[in-house]
């Protein structure tokens, strides 16, 4: 199989899907790998290190969108992106589509094969390929919350961390799975005071045996939730269901009762948010206010650690990669169950159950298009 390796175009988005080593994994395959000029020059691969692992370099995306079989990118494309897929083409990034009805409209049209890296399952559970850069997001995100509680960006004026005397900040995380459990892990290194809520008790038990007295725990409810977030100077939104819009767990009329310069970050955005005040911001704009309350809900976080994030997101994503490549999409899919969850949108048709719900569009199941 051809394999394309695009350069990433969304604002400020420095990873790249392949790896040099994820591409001599696929070239010891058999399979031949392009790359567009430059894709990795940003996180210091350069274009001789990804010849070195067998790969092809041409000169710009309209060469990779046009002679590739499967084109491997990191975040979802952008309407000029969508706009040179094919039938039957495969597409395996990150899509996000269930608050995204231009580019899932966009992907219908093109024919193209589309898998998802954060519908992808795990045979013990979870989502393996989202994994990685929830954990990368929900450090950055205490990270980022810091910053933004000082003066000068628009915060409160407050030291996360408190010093001797003078009281820690309070951070509030809503999701104890893995972008709250990497966020109060930080956050506990801070220094902060930490509560994190979660539906399931069982998971909160986990937490509080691993992080003990230095945490609070706390079963979420609305009764919960706001309380919680009413004391916080930081509220950090983690909550996810897979494929689906993040459920707005924070109202507008609580941010409207919030204290005067407390930060939210809002790592659900890429599906919406988990705040009814969020809309996604970029790197360049990060933040905007509402109410008084500092909100960053930038929808590619991991991008600003970019060497970091594309070598952990190779690390899961190279062998369902080498297997599309060895067996094509139709074969790979029907093998493996976890990788069919993949599939968003196939042939002119929405495959996945809870995007179509989410968009009010008709759904196939991908055991019909496999059929």
């Amino acid at each position: 199989m051809r394999i394309g390796l695009p350069k990433e175009i969304k604002n400020h988005e420095y990873r790249v899907g392949l790896t040099p080593a994820s591409v001599r994994e696929l070239v010891a395959h058999g399979h031949q790998v392009l790359v567009q000029a430059g894709a990795g020059a940003a996180i210091g691969l350069a274009d001789a290190q990804y010849q070195a692992a067998g790969a092809q370099i041409v000169a710009d995306a309209a060469t990779v969108f046009a002679q590739a079989d499967m084109v491997v990118k990191v975040k979802e494309p952008q309407p000029q992106e969508c706009a040179m897929l094919r039938p039957g083409q495969i597409l395996y990034t990150y899509l996000h589509l269930a608050p995204d009805p231009e580019q899932t409209a966009a992907l219908v049209k093109s024919g193209a094969i589309c898998i998802a890296y954060e519908t992808i399952t795990g045979p013990g559970g979870g989502l393996p390929l989202l994994a990685p850069m929830s954990e990368v997001a929900g450090r950055m995100a205490v990270q980022a919350a810091a910053a933004h509680l000082e003066k000068s960006k628009g915060g409160m004026g407050v030291l996360l961390g408190g010093v001797p005397g003078v009281p820690a900040g309070h951070v509030v995380i809503l999701g104890g799975g893995v972008v709250g459990t990497h966020a109060l892990q930080v956050a506990v290194g801070m220094g902060a005071k930490v509560t994190v809520l979660d539906k399931n008790v069982d998971r909160l038990r986990q937490l509080d045996l691993v992080f003990g007295n230095r945490i609070h725990t706390l079963y979420s409810s609305a009764q919960s939730v706001e309380d919680a977030v009413l004391d916080a100077e930081v509220v950090i939104g983690g909550v996810l269901i897979p494929g689906a819009a993040a459920p707005k767990l924070v109202t507008r009329s609580m941010v409207a009762r919030m204290k005067p310069g407390a930060v939210v970050v809002d790592v659900a955005i890429d599906q919406g948010g988990c705040f009814e005040t969020s809309h996604a911001t970029t790197h360049a704009d990060p933040t905007f206010v509402v109410d008084g309350v500092v909100h960053y809900c930038v929808a590619n976080m991991p991008g600003a650690v970019a060497r970091t994030s594309t070598f952990a997101l190779n690390n899961a994503t190279i062998a369902h990669a080498v297997a599309l490549a060895d067996k094509g999409w139709k074969r790979a899919l029907q093998d493996n169950p976890h990788l069919k969850n993949g599939l968003n949108v196939a042939e002119g048709k929405v495959t996945y159950e809870a995007v179509a719900h989410a968009l009010g569009l008709g759904y196939v199941s991908a055991d019909s298009v496999l059929a």
